[in-house]
């Protein structure tokens, strides 16, 4: 016999889910519902299958092809105009029908003995059999009275409350002669509930109910999708399972593997190549898909989750479903009844309230929590800027889509034919991501001043020399090597405000993008000479008396981040002898400990040459860190101190500018010479405005960040960091390791704890109630003051991350240490009594 599935429903209500698959290829127990219902036709005898498409037909097709994997012959019909209705499109086909014939729904799960009722519509040489199903609410579903001997007298197909006559419903399966699509007009929309069957019942055509018994579920939303898995779990319908069972109603695929702590109930199905994670709790009625990684301490309460899904650690997850490719990060909730799309990452400690659906490829943000569902745009985003710029992975967060939706925001911002400077590192990916930011941007009409691959340092000289209306970096991120970071620079090379930030975020998240004519798309020049430029500006700002005169030797590392380096040739020109270490590049950014033991080799390295100092240069020409002529390195806060204090002996009375959590040590060399210390927040943007715009200041920045000397340019500069060092150390004809010795002894240290997003603020809040106004600094974080000793403690939200840094500075090592711990256990005290 041959069978009509039904298989071209779009699947409106079960949207974010059918968004790029069809109805009947929504995966239960991890293979599409329509596989489920070939198997039950192969079981009752049936040979052959033509299936009806309509919408994404070819999904289908080349799931299935020609059926033979399966046993079973199927083909395809197609309607490629409008839908012609469950009726017209087997009518479409009836030179395909010259036999009794079955038809079936695409989007149903059941167990019914077709077989049977196949025998029953030939006993009662039936014209049309509807098999039929008792349901306690029938409202959905089309209403069917039979008589004593099975005949149908009467149907309404789904009736409002009021009109509800019986239990028995019909459930879209039905066993047909040829000759009843005799009745249907050629290529017209019609129903086979709504037109068709009244047709025969008024005509007198025998027709029959068939009243079957077993299960049956029309997966016609989500409620009822989760339901058929639930039930499926507990064995309330008969299916073939791909995978075998490990234990008592748990399924298991082949190659998974299971960490021996993990704790699971029975009727859970787990995929093949899955990996669950220690401590891992999965709650019975929970499915998980093919190639699935569950991370260690994950709650999973009932989930339907697809394949290819990763779970990171400590997720909760309760009675949802999360579709194909979606990635799940650390200490996330997705709560009952959310529905996540494919495709889709959902940010660390997000959480996805009760009901909300996700459509697919969307990014909801670290600590977001998203209450409506999310239709348009990228992503649900606490911000799209962190703490310097806009950073996420490399090719997974910022890819070229998103970065040319980026540059159309930025340039919607600005006006139209302004002039945009953009430059990178020289890595394949900053590349990439560079590329499409200038096509989103001459999207809008902004003209390119294209610097390719060039030190930010240089670039933020360009800004002004080329006198553009604003720039972009792109290069891979100074913490993070998996990550890209995009900086937006003002026309003075100084990174934007965050008033400007907003409105670029604005732009993207509105999708307020200008579009402009095709006559008026920007042009791309490629300015020449960038480098001389830049040395022109660097040797003004030296001396270059002195630097000749050091007949300094010097090595400097560049850690594999850059080829063909600028800095040997400029000290060159001073004579300086620069000793190149690592000037190579390496596509893949190294670790930190790989830097750690590069920085050992580069103290060896100075050692042995006796040269004056080693500097290993990173964040593309921004940030450094010293070796001392003894090999020891010099960086962090040392680092900070050293600079404060060697710029400070040059320039007596004048204004250096650090972060909020530098130490103490900066007072106490300014008060040395009668100078001043001016903190800021801390963030690169904060320290260059600062640096800038405040009269006298010689110095900005901090070892962690890198220094800006605003006389030279407004951004952070480790190249001329490096001269200049040369410079003051032959005037003041004094060695690294002498002038570390002359700083103030001060103990500082810090410790980072884990902060939900949504406990920063009250935690702020408390901490400000609990001190006294007059013990209180508010700059960034909150900085609890003992005016008498010189003590702080600063408790400072992350910007970027869920965590909170504490640092404690003082004279006194055991003060630190103590009022350390005792401000950890307030903190996380704090954090549990409203987590």
């Amino acid at each position: 016999m041959r069978a009509v599935l039904m298989a071209g429903g779009s699947g409106t209500r079960l949207r974010p889910l059918t968004c790029d698959l069809p109805k009947p290829m929504v995966p239960v127990l991890n293979r599409p519902i329509a596989e489920h219902i070939i198997n039950l036709l192969k079981r009752h005898g049936v040979t052959e299958v033509i299936a009806t498409l309509h919408y994404l037909p070819d999904v289908m097709r080349d799931y299935f092809h020609d059926g033979r994997d399966l046993g079973i012959q199927i083909t395809y019909a197609v309607e490629e105009e409008q839908p012609l209705g469950t009726a017209g499109c087997v009518k479409n086909i009836a030179e395909l029908l010259k036999d009794t014939f079955l038809v079936i729904s695409g989007d149903s799960i059941t167990d019914f003995d077709i077989g049977a009722a196949i025998e029953f519509h030939k006993q009662k040489q039936s014209k049309a059999t509807l098999i039929l199903t008792r349901v306690p609410n029938p409202v959905e579903f089309g209403v069917v009275i039979t008589d004593e001997e099975q005949r149908i007298r009467r149907f309404l197909e789904k009736p409002s409350t009021s009109e509800i006559f019986s239990d028995t419903v019909n459930t879209g399966t039905y066993i047909l002669e040829p000759e009843v699509l005799e009745y249907l007009p050629e290529d017209e929309e019609k129903d086979f509930a709504k037109d068709l069957f009244p047709l025969l019942l008024e005509k007198g055509e025998p027709m029959y109910g068939y009243v079957a018994e077993g299960y049956w579920c029309d997966v016609g939303n989500l409620d009822t999708y989760r339901q058929s898995i639930y039930d499926a779990l507990h064995n309330q319908v008969k299916v073939d399972w791909d995978y075998k069972e490990k234990s008592d109603n748990i399924w298991v695929g082949k190659n998974t593997y299971i960490h021996p702590s993990a704790k699971i109930e029975s009727h859970v199905l787990i995929g093949s190549n899955c990996r669950i994670g220690a401590k891992v709790n999965i709650a019975a009625g929970t499915a998980i898909g093919d190639n699935v990684t569950i991370g260690a301490g994950s709650e999973l309460k009932r989930p339907i989750i697809w394949n290819g899904v990763t779970i990171g650690e400590e997720v909760h997850l309760s009675p949802c479903t999360i579709a194909r490719g979606t990635r799940v990060d650390r200490r996330a909730q997705i709560l009952e009844g959310a529905v996540v799309g494919p495709l889709c990452t959902v940010g660390e400690e997000a959480q996805i309230s009760p009901g909300v659906r996700i459509w697919p490829s969307k990014k909801i943000e670290s600590g977001a929590i998203v209450n409506i569902n999310l239709i348009w745009g990228g992503r649900a985003a606490r911000n799209l800027f962190g703490q310097r710029g806009v950073s996420g992975l490399a090719n997974i967060d910022i890819t070229p889509e998103f970065a040319v939706k980026l540059g159309a925001a930025y340039g919607s911002t600005l006006k139209p034919n302004s002039q945009v400077l953009v430059s990178r590192d020289q890595r394949n990916v900053s590349r990439m991501v560079s590329r499409s930011l200038i096509a989103g941007l001459m999207s809008t009409g902004m003209n390119i001043q294209n610097l390719e691959s060039t030190a930010i340092p240089i670039a933020r000289t360009m800004t002004t020399s080329l006198k553009v209306d604003g720039g972009i970096h792109v290069r891979l991120h100074p913490d993070r090597p998996d990550y890209i970071l995009i900086e937006f620079l003002d026309k003075q090379g100084i990174n934007v405000s965050k008033s400007k930030e907003k409105k670029i975020e604005a732009a993207y998240f509105k999708e307020d993008l200008r579009r402009v004519a095709v006559q008026e798309i920007g042009r791309v020049s490629y300015p020449s000479q960038i480098l001389d430029v830049y040395s022109k500006s660097f040797e003004t700002h030296l001396n270059g008396s002195a630097i000749r005169h050091s007949n300094a030797k010097i090595v400097i590392d560049y850690v594999y981040a850059v080829s063909g380096a600028v800095l040997p040739r400029l000290l060159g020109k001073f004579g300086c002898d620069a000793v190149v270490l690592n000037a190579s590049l390496n596509q893949i950014a190294l670790s930190k400990v790989e830097r750690e033991d590069l920085l050992v080799q580069l103290g060896q390295v100075v050692e042995a040459l006796r040269a004056n100092l080693g500097v290993q240069v990173s964040a593309n020409g921004e940030q450094l860190i010293l070796v001392d002529e003894s090999g020891l390195p010099i960086a962090g806060e040392l680092l900070t101190a050293l600079m404060v204090n060697t710029i400070m002996t040059a320039n007596p009375r004048s204004t250096v500018v650090v972060p909020v959590h530098a130490s103490s040590a900066m007072e106490k060399i300014a008060r040395r010479h009668d100078g001043k210390v001016l903190r800021t927040k801390a963030n690169p943007t904060a320290l260059m405005e600062a640096s800038q715009n405040h009269p006298n200041v010689v110095l900005g920045g901090s070892g962690e960040m890198g220094f800006i000397f605003p006389q030279l340019h407004p951004g952070f500069d480790a190249m001329f960091t490096i001269a200049k060092l040369i410079e003051m150390l032959t005037i003041q004809e004094r060695s690294l390791a002498q002038i570390r010795t002359d700083l103030p002894k001060v103990c500082h240290k810090s410790y980072t704890m884990r902060c939900p997003w949504s406990v920063k603020g009250a935690l702020m809040r408390h901490l400000v109630e609990s001190h006294p106004t007059g013990n209180l600094e508010l700059i960034d974080g909150v900085k609890i003051i003992d005016p008498q000793r010189d003590n702080w403690i600063l408790i400072l939200p992350d910007a970027g991350e869920p965590i909170v840094h504490i640092f404690a500075n003082s004279e006194d090592r055991d003060w630190v240490d103590r009022s350390l711990r005792e401000y950890r256990m307030k903190v996380q005290n704090f954090i549990d009594s409203l987590t």
